[in-house]
């Protein structure tokens, strides 16, 4: 496989609101120099559904894991299972899983024992956590801290929406740090001054599609294609070009997703 210009390291492809257009929306992604995406599990009960994308899409890979939103369905998922499941070869990462507390679906007990045993595959198996934080600084923070000190794992704060302190948190002990369209919006200078202040080694960009939709479609479903325009805004940010911002975020996603083999042109 070619090295990618752009990678879209976070979106959903299996959601429904994609169903109608699936092969023109990833043809759009390639047309805009998006030659990877990550599509992430939500719930490893619906892994059937992400591979057969992963084998239906070359350049798409996938993750395996229970969102902390759906763990009240899945709460029982064992850390053994996750890293079986795994071993699938477009199983890049683990997750997504964290903590939210925005929303009251799960107990937060619940959804920092799901998220440690997460934390334990991403530890055994040495595949990225990708991490989902909205409203839990504190406890992501120390529950990061905490097992970090039982032995380091490779991890991605992903649509990172936090306060700094997190992000600092997160950059110390080793992570890397996503932007998704959020970064775009007016009232976002916070997480642009973050992401200002993030090393251009530990930056990701992402969609989270079919959420968030940058301008200049803000309001509508979000798509991998999109990616392009939160790189824009990052080079704006980081005062580069897009060129850089590509660059540096396709070797980041590289190193960080290292079972995803493509040629380093």
């Amino acid at each position: 496989m070619a090295r990618p210009y752009l990678v879209d390291s976070h979106c959903h492809l299996d959601f429904a609101e994609f169903e109608p257009e699936r092969d023109e929306i990833v043809a759009r992604a390639g047309e805009n120099g998006v030659g990877l995406m990550m599509t992430i599990s939500t719930y490893v009960s619906r892994l059937p559904t992400l591979l057969a994308l992963t084998e239906r899409y070359q350049q798409v890979f996938a993750s395996v894991g229970t969102h902390p939103l759906s763990v009240s369905a899945e709460p029982d998922v064992p850390t053994e299972d996750l890293i079986r499941l795994s071993q699938h070869p477009k199983i890049v990462a683990i997750g997504e899983a964290g903590l939210d507390y925005f929303y009251d679906r799960a107990p937060p007990e619940m959804q920092r024992a799901v998220f440690v045993r997460h934390i334990e595959a991403a530890r055994e198996t040495g595949l990225p956590l990708v991490i989902h934080a909205r409203d839990a600084d504190a406890d992501m923070e120390a529950i990061l801290t905490e097992e970090t000190k039982r032995g380091a794992f490779p991890f991605v704060l992903h649509c990172f929406s936090s306060g700094r302190r997190l992000a600092e948190a997160g950059l110390e002990l080793g992570g890397y740090v996503s932007f998704s369209g959020i970064l775009t919006f007016n009232k976002s200078e916070e997480i642009r001054a973050i992401a200002r202040d993030t090393p251009m080694e530990r930056l990701l960009v992402e969609t989270d599609a079919p959420y968030l939709a940058p301008p200049p479609h803000r309001g509508k479903r979000n798509e991998p294609a999109f990616v392009r325009h939160t790189a824009e805004v990052l080079a704006k940010v980081k005062d580069t070009d897009l060129d850089t911002i590509a660059a540096a975020t396709t070797e980041n996603f590289l190193r960080l997703f290292n079972r995803v083999s493509v040629e380093r042109g």
